[in-house]
Order: C-alpha cells, then sequence, then structure tokens
C-alpha cells in the first residue's frame, strides 16, 4: 500500500503538470496535487503510528486527503478542463485506495473499541 499510495503521488504530480496554465487551472491544480500527495505522505505517517488510536487519527487523514483527491479529480472533469475519459484509470484508483484506508479505519477502530482495557466513556 506505500508504493501504491506513492505512485498514485507520483501520477498526480504528472497530471498537475499536464493542466492549463490558466487562473483556474493552477488553483485546480495545486488543490489537487496538495491533496494527491498528502494521501501518501499520511499513509507513511500512519504506518509509523506508535499506537492504535495514533494510526487510527493518521488514517483518517489519509482518509480525508483520499477523499478530497476524488473531489478535485470530479470538479477537473465535470468542469471540463480535463477530458473524462483521460482521468477515468486515476479516478478508479483514488477510489479503491480511498475504499482500502476507509476499510483499514473501520477495522483499526473496531480493534481498539474490542481490546480488553478500551474502557467507553459517556
Amino acid at each position: 500500500m506505500r508504493q501504491r499510495t506513492k505512485d498514485f503521488a507520483l501520477r498526480i504530480v504528472r497530471l498537475s503538470r499536464w493542466l492549463p496554465k490558466s487562473g483556474e487551472g493552477r488553483i485546480l491544480a495545486g488543490q489537487l496535487l496538495r491533496a494527491g500527495t498528502s494521501v501518501a505522505a499520511n499513509y507513511r505517517a500512519a504506518c509509523r503510528a506508535r499506537s492504535r488510536a495514533e494510526f487510527v487519527a493518521k488514517i483518517g487523514v489519509a482518509v480525508e486527503e483520499a477523499d478530497e483527491s476524488v473531489f478535485w479529480l470530479e470538479l477537473l472533469g465535470d468542469a471540463e478542463v480535463v477530458p473524462k475519459a483521460r482521468l477515468e484509470a486515476l479516478m478508479q484508483e483514488a477510489n479503491e485506495i480511498l475504499a482500502i484506508l476507509s476499510s483499514s479505519r473501520r477495522t483499526a477502530r473496531y480493534s481498539i473499541t474490542r481490546s480488553p482495557n478500551h474502557q467507553i466513556t459517556k
């Protein structure tokens, strides 16, 4: 998954270079570049977490950035800045990464609530 998120970040970098240099193109490229590369960086940070709770928090940031990447890719297509056909494979990868990270977060949260030392606070 580390390599997959890094490869995704590289694909985002390459796409951002291709985007038009207009005002809207630069803004959208910057937003996508920040979110798309952040997925890999935050996933790496989650892998180095010192506890399950820290993992859940860090993987949660990666989930948010992956979801934001999906949004910016959708917007690029919907606004016709990039042909939707050109974005299909990258959109599919973004959605798959989002699903995997979301599932990891759910599993980690579940394991925390099921651990014998977990205390429920109300």
